[in-house]
């Protein structure tokens, strides 16, 4: 890549699975939630309850060039706000069953497969799906693979980048197929969705990342910085900065670990 001009990287936590990423001029959004908080939704044997509102409202947010959403099925990640956004957005990369689901332009992208995007400013950006499993292998038992499988996290790398890509995880645990990741690229950011999501439904099985799996997982990438996603917000996570916090310290990480303040962009030195 192109490594003599360097754009400005800002990401912006609106909240839960919700980050605007900018690249120069290009804006990207990670999982559109908007709705208010107090809303309750069923889903089969669940409830799932949202505790906490968005930093910024979709007037404030405003249009972007692109949508990275991991998945279509669950309210957490794109809720019924979210969902509208998106039927008007200028482009939305999710998985291949999920762009059957969904409306407009609406693009499958499979595990490993990119995508080029390009800004106004002359910016090349490349997004690859990578593999996720959202639940351990014990879920796909009882859910069937397709449940568990149909999620995807994304790599973000750009002309001029020099730090390494940004990688979102998307609703994920922590599996062997991650591990191919830092075979393949240097990731310089991570955006990780912690959580430790639960529904006593599904038995013990954790349906995101624990904090002690973002640790190994932080591990296996080497130098990057990790920034949680979706570990606030929603009364099903069992774990929330507090835990993650502890677990980075324990394992002394924490200089590796950055929360974001919600609704303001910050830059990262990618």
């Amino acid at each position: 890549m192109n490594q003599m001009h360097a754009y400005p990287v800002r990401i912006t936590h609106i909240g839960g699975p919700t980050a605007l990423i900018e690249i120069g001029q290009l804006r990207l959004l990670t999982d559109p939630t908007f709705d208010p908080a107090g809303s309750r939704y069923a889903n089969g044997p669940v409830e799932v309850i949202k505790k906490t509102g968005p930093a910024l409202t979709v007037s404030e947010l405003g249009a972007v060039d692109a949508v990275l959403l991991s998945h279509d099925q669950h309210i957490d990640n794109l809720d019924q706000t979210g969902r509208a956004y998106v039927s008007q957005a200028k482009q939305v990369l999710t998985t291949l069953a999920g762009a059957q689901r969904l409306d407009g332009g609406t693009r499958g992208v499979a595990p490993w497969e990119t995508v080029d995007l390009h800004g106004a400013d002359g910016l090349h950006v490349h997004v690859t799906a990578t593999p996720a499993r959202h639940g351990p292998r014990e879920l796909e038992e009882m859910l069937g693979e397709e449940a568990v499988r149909d999620v995807t996290g994304w790599i973000i790398e750009w002309d001029g980048q020099h730090r390494g890509a940004i990688y979102v995880s998307g609703d994920t645990v922590f599996f062997e197929e991650l591990q191919e990741i830092p075979r393949r690229y240097k990731i310089g950011t991570a955006l990780l969705h912690f959580g430790a999501a639960h529904f006593d439904v599904f038995g013990p099985a954790y349906l995101t990342f624990t904090a002690a799996e973002g640790v190994c997982f932080a591990k296996a990438l080497g130098e990057v910085i990790v920034i949680p996603l979706h570990y606030e917000g929603w009364a099903h996570f069992t774990e929330d900065h507090t835990q993650i916090e502890q677990a980075f310290a324990a394992a002394g990480l924490e200089q590796q670990l950055h929360f974001l303040p919600l609704g303001g962009p910050v830059s990262i030195d990618a």
